[in-house]
């Protein structure tokens, strides 16, 4: 058994990014983690000093639209090479798993969308990202607050228009995005929970009191919290305040400093640290130059990571997902809360509620982040079997 010393484990403990505690991580002869013990405070257990650096699972984005130039809700049967060639991409940046996202759009093409995925999906292998169930951001949104969405793909919620859908790909299907206040979004919330499929509340113009109101129907979880939403305001508390009352709502968060300004991304995990999950929402830009790229019959302007449709309305990004995390440590100066908003609190949003201990055990060492903080704001992450600056492996 190899020994790793010195290890801290983000969003271990009673409280997230509790970095008091060190930990001593076990790797059998395969390279798997065999063991996660916690170390006694002064403790100098032998094995390989980690000085402190931390070891997560990879990430896992719960919302990216596409990559390499392909849209997701476009996906023909010849694309099937380039999204194998994004997956390998997404597994490089550091990206275990995702949750394909298709926006809204016409009913066909989003069911070819979810055939093409599923295609990719049975073709996965080791150094290439996951495909998990898709999350379908739309078609039942608020007009008010659809943002980039088209319009003219906007639907009531309905069951009809559910099955219409999703009929034969329910089990392809992780995560939905809707707004709550519609007349019909009752029953399609019960339906989807019923299937075990997510809920989000997300381009919605909900109420404080409707907000709350689906939270207790089955929503568990904000998309792009403060984005296509009423913000937080002092005598309208709007989702955002809801969720934060109740304390047990899921709060995803685009980590650019342009979709949420960096005082309120810090501010948002501050009062909810063991529920703000990072997501890029990379548009299909995402791997591609900046410049001007197609966008359905449409056109994106990608200038420092941020696209824009002509208009200038805000339509994502192309950052990688841990890019969000480097930025929010370095705005909040709590590492630990913000590596583990990217690897760990996604998994717990999607029903894996084990402790990252158990998480850990089993996992190949190699396939694990290793992130140091070489100066204060400056936060750096590897595969944790590689070497990185003259260090050992």
């Amino acid at each position: 058994m190899r020994w790793l010393s010195n290890v801290r484990l983000p969003g271990a403990g009673p409280s997230a990014g509790n970095d008091d505690q060190r930990w001593r991580i076990g790797v059998d002869e395969q390279g798997q983690i065999a063991c996660v013990r916690p170390l006694q405070p002064g403790s100098k257990a032998a094995g390989d000093d980690w000085q402190g650096n931390w070891l997560s699972p990879a990430g896992v984005d719960l919302q990216i639209n596409g990559g390499l130039g392909l849209a997701f809700p476009e996906l023909q049967p010849h694309d099937l090479p380039r999204l194998l060639e994004l997956l390998e991409l997404l597994w490089r940046d550091g990206v275990e798993a995702i949750c394909p996202t298709l926006v809204t759009c016409a009913v066909e093409p989003l069911r070819q969308a979810l055939a093409v995925l599923g295609q990719a999906r049975a073709q996965h292998r080791p150094g290439r990202c996951l495909l998990l169930g898709a999350h379908l951001e739309g078609p039942f949104l608020a007009t008010a607050r659809r943002g980039a969405h088209p319009e003219q793909h906007l639907c009531p919620p309905s069951l009809a228009a559910l099955q219409q859908r999703i009929g034969g790909f329910e089990d392809s299907i992780d995560l939905v995005t809707l707004a709550p206040e519609l007349p019909g979004a009752g029953a399609v919330i019960e339906a989807l929970r019923a299937r075990g499929i997510v809920v989000s509340l997300g381009h919605s113009a909900a109420t404080e009191a409707e907000a709350d109101a689906a939270f207790t129907a089955g929503v568990s979880m904000l998309t792009h919290s403060f984005n296509a939403m009423p913000g937080l305001h002092h005598r309208a508390a709007g989702p955002i305040g809801a969720a934060l009352r109740r304390g047990d709502i899921s709060l995803g968060l685009i980590a650019d400093g342009v979709h949420v300004t960096p005082t309120m991304a810090v501010l948002l995990q501050r009062l909810a640290p063991r529920h703000v999950v990072l997501v890029s929402d990379a548009l299909a830009p995402y791997g591609l130059e900046e410049g001007r790229h197609r966008w359905d019959e449409r056109t994106l302007l990608v200038e420092g990571g941020s696209c824009r449709l002509e208009d200038g309305t805000l339509a994502g990004v192309t950052l990688p997902l841990l890019e969000g995390v480097v930025r929010l440590a370095r705005w909040s100066g709590a590492p630990g809360r913000a590596i583990a908003a990217a690897t760990v609190l996604p998994r717990w949003v999607l029903g894996d509620d084990r402790p990252l201990e158990a998480m850990l055990v089993g996992l190949p060492l190699g396939e694990a982040l290793r992130w140091s903080r070489p100066a204060p704001g400056d936060l750096r992450w590897r595969r944790a079997g590689a070497s990185w600056g003259g260090e050992s492996p």
